[in-house]
Formats: C-alpha cells, sequence, structure tokens
C-alpha cells in the first residue's frame, strides 16, 4: 500500500487567537494548525508571548478572542468537565521540571498515576519505574531531586509527563540551563519518544541547535507587530523566508536576505 506522505491530521488547530491581560494585548489573530505527530515549535524573541500561548494551549488561560481545536472539540467552548477530559491528554514538561523537593522520583512519576487513575499502589511503583526507564534513568527510583543532574531532573519531569500516556507532550524550554551535550541527548529523548508513543509534541524554545534538530513545524511569534508573522519547517523558514527578522532570528543575524 503506497501512503500518501502528504496528507496530514489536523490534531491542535488555533483560529483567529488574541491573547490578553486585561486591556494589554500580547499577540492577536494567531491562526495556525499543529498536525498529529508533529514536532510544533512556538518560537520568537523575548517577551513574544511564547509560554503565554502554551498556557493557552494547555488550558491555564483562556484567551480575549479566538478558538483552540483538539480534533473537532473547541477546547474553550467546552464545559469544565469536558475540558478536563481533554486535558487529561496533556502532558506537560514546565521549564523548572517542577518536581516535589519531598518526593522521590518514583513518587513524583506515580502522583498523577494516583490522582486519576485506579491502579494499586503497587501497580503505580511499577508503571513509574517503567517511565523512568523509558528516559534513562531505570535505578534512581529512590533518588530525590535534588541528588540528580539538571540533566536527570528534566528527564524525570519528562517521565512524569508521560505517566498518563498522553496524545500531546507540551515543553516549556526543555533545554534551559543545560549545557549542549545535556540538551542534544534530551532532543534525542524527544524524538525517540515522539516516535515510540506515537505523540504529537508543542515545544517552547529559542535554542536554535534544537529548533533545527527536532522541529518539523512551527509558528514565529512577534514581539513588536504583536502577531504571528511565519508558520512552516523551521529549516525552510531559515532558508527561504523573506521576513527578515525570521531570518535573522533563525540565523543568529549571520545571514542576509538573497538577493532578488
Amino acid at each position: 500500500m503506497v501512503v500518501d506522505a502528504t496528507k496530514q491530521e489536523a490534531h491542535i488547530t488555533v483560529q483567529n487567537l488574541t491573547m490578553a491581560y486585561g486591556d494589554f494585548v500580547i499577540q492577536h489573530d494567531l491562526s495556525f494548525t499543529v498536525n498529529r505527530g508533529d514536532v510544533f515549535i512556538i518560537m520568537g524573541g523575548s517577551g513574544c508571548g511564547k509560554s503565554t500561548l502554551m498556557r493557552h494551549l494547555i488550558g491555564l488561560k483562556s484567551p480575549a478572542k479566538g478558538e483552540v481545536l483538539y480534533g473537532e472539540k473547541d477546547f474553550w467552548a467546552a464545559d469544565l468537565d469536558d475540558r478536563q477530559r481533554m486535558m487529561r491528554h496533556f502532558g506537560v514538561l514546565y521549564q523548572s521540571g517542577a518536581l516535589w523537593s519531598s518526593m522521590t522520583l518514583a513518587e513524583n512519576v506515580g502522583l498523577p498515576l494516583g490522582e486519576y487513575t485506579d491502579l494499586s499502589p503497587i501497580d503505580i511503583r511499577e508503571v513509574a519505574a517503567l517511565k523512568l526507564a523509558l528516559v534513562g534513568l531505570a535505578g534512581f527510583e529512590e533518588f530525590y531531586p535534588s541528588e540528580i543532574s539538571g540533566g536527570m531532573q528534566k528527564r524525570a519531569g519528562l517521565a512524569r509527563a508521560m505517566a498518563l500516556d498522553p496524545d500531546i507532550l507540551f515543553f516549556d524550554e526543555p533545554s534551559a540551563g543545560l549545557d549542549p551535550i545535556s540538551a542534544r541527548l534530551l532532543d534525542d529523548l524527544i524524538l525517540e519518544l515522539r516516535n515510540s508513543l506515537g505523540a504529537t509534541v508543542v515545544i517552547v524554545t529559542h535554542e536554535l541547535a534544537s529548533i533545527f534538530a527536532i522541529g518539523n513545524n512551527s509558528v514565529f511569534l512577534d514581539p513588536e507587530t504583536r502577531t504571528m508573522i511565519a508558520v512552516g519547517n523551521p529549516k525552510t523558514l531559515r532558508d527561504e523566508s523573506k521576513d527578515p527578522k525570521v531570518r535573522r532570528f533563525l540565523t543568529r543575524g549571520e545571514s542576509t536576505l538573497p538577493a532578488e
């Protein structure tokens, strides 16, 4: 059977989204699609609203205007129970890792399992050990966050984000604070997990190495015009975009627009 590689299924659709705090508009008129299986990058300069956009996507802040659709379901038009059901399919890795310092790694990963499933304590521990093994932390179940490195803390946070087998993984600056080698290993792990789990991945980042290594789709937010000015594969935007802001960001100012 021949598979049509151009046929894609929309997993997240953002339509005419405006984000604001009171009367202050962060971004307006955002419209883009995250396809199922994408590693989708939310990028742009400092203060453009990247993390704020992620909070709108995961249900932490409602939009001033517009829609966020998961499949064909309008997330913010749904009632609270339906939104919570949809959020059960999200896994989130925050920039700091957000691990509970008083809990072991196994207890951190098992926390959402105890909250949202009927699994027994023994089963929860087994699942937590499996998730930790998937991120290369087998044998570290009884360690506390303070006893492991920053890169290992990020991986433990990723194990917790995967605890409920989510359809979509959201990462907020996953490489922040990591050395280049640890950051590359985390990028490789994200790709491996996307491929093995079949999940869609949405990442907020400004790290070019990560953007080009794992991203296949993206949206570029501009802090000056307060709207999106580019969408598409980051490598294609780097090489072909006619917008100087996009080219400067993706080349760190080392490239100029090609002559017409």
